[in-house]
């Protein structure tokens, strides 16, 4: 009898294996088609697909991860922090769950939590440059330069082709008031991603700042043909035709920034002052009214 009963044990295994193996091979397949939805930033189609790998494996830490990144892209970072946790919990030395857990964190203004989590990503992985990146924007949001300058090196030692850190160092370099610096970083994210809308911005930023105002006409005009509904990069070309006594141009763009962000205080306020350079008082008036029920803080 007791032998009877080993092989239906035996007979049962046997039976569930391929069935366990097939559902293994179906979440991975789930899996890898959520990734492919989440590069093309489809986060709905990629959070289904990650769904359906976790259904079929629970314990597949990576689609939690994963699903959680998804959460995060689509702003609901409750949602992403849940997941990251699963992750964490299934595995503890999964060094992207901390990281995916910290930039949640950050993003929801929990600067201190982000800090711990990314901090750990790097003790499991030191040459995780996306943590040292993302570790240094939660520092500059605190504003702690050094670490922050610290962090984006770091980052961009383990990465040299990383023009998102060089960007972001770049950006701290004109916090703390190093403008040749802060050139140099934008120069080589460029370099480094000749379609980078951000980079080609703050670069014509400082050219503005330097008085060079058409090379940085003409890095605004860059970033616009890139991202033609950034509203910021038609304000601050705006505001260089402006300095460069372009004013109806000037009145162009700020009114193209309004458009797109019809709450954009700064667009009403530098319209305003290009309307004052064509003697227009009413309507200059009228923009800067608008600009200081909306907060403006003068460019």
């Amino acid at each position: 009898m007791n032998k009877l009963k080993c092989w239906a044990a035996v007979l049962i295994a046997a039976l569930l294996l391929p069935n366990v193996a097939a559902s293994a091979d179906a979440a991975k397949d789930a899996y890898e088609k959520g990734k492919a939805r989440l590069d093309k930033k489809d986060y709905d189609g990629a959070i289904t697909a990650f769904t359906e790998a976790i259904r079929l494996d629970p314990k597949f830490a990576l689609a939690y991860c994963n699903r959680g990144d998804a959460y995060g892209d689509k702003l609901d970072f409750n949602r992403a922090i849940t997941d990251f946790n699963k992750a964490i919990r299934l595995d503890p030395k999964l060094a992207m769950a901390y990281c995916g857990r910290g930039i949640a964190y950050r993003d929801n203004g929990e600067y201190g939590k982000a800090i711990v989590d990314l901090t750990e990503a790097i003790r499991l992985d030191p040459k995780y440059a996306l943590a040292y990146n993302n570790r240094g924007v939660a520092y500059n949001t605190k504003n702690e330069y050094d670490k922050a300058i610290a962090d984006f090196t770091e980052a961009i030692r383990l990465n040299p082709t990383y023009a998102l850190a060089n960007n972001n160092r770049g950006v701290v370099y004109v916090k703390s008031g190093d403008m040749t610096k802060a050139l140099s970083d934008f120069s080589e994210a460029i370099q480094l991603d000749a379609n980078y809308p951000d980079a080609y911005n703050n670069r014509g930023f400082i050219f503005s700042r330097k008085g060079k105002y058409d090379k940085a006409i003409a890095d605004f005009t860059e970033a616009i043909r890139l991202d033609p509904k950034h509203s910021s990069s038609f304000c601050l070309r705006g505001i260089a035709y402006y300095e460069n006594r372009e004013y109806d141009k000037a009145i162009a763009d700020c009114t193209e920034a309004i458009r797109l962000n019809p709450k954009y205080a700064n667009a009403y306020y530098n319209r305003g002052n290009a309307y004052v350079k064509k003697g227009d008082k009413a309507k200059a008036a009228d923009d800067f009214t608008e600009a200081k029920e909306l907060g403006s803080k003068d460019r």
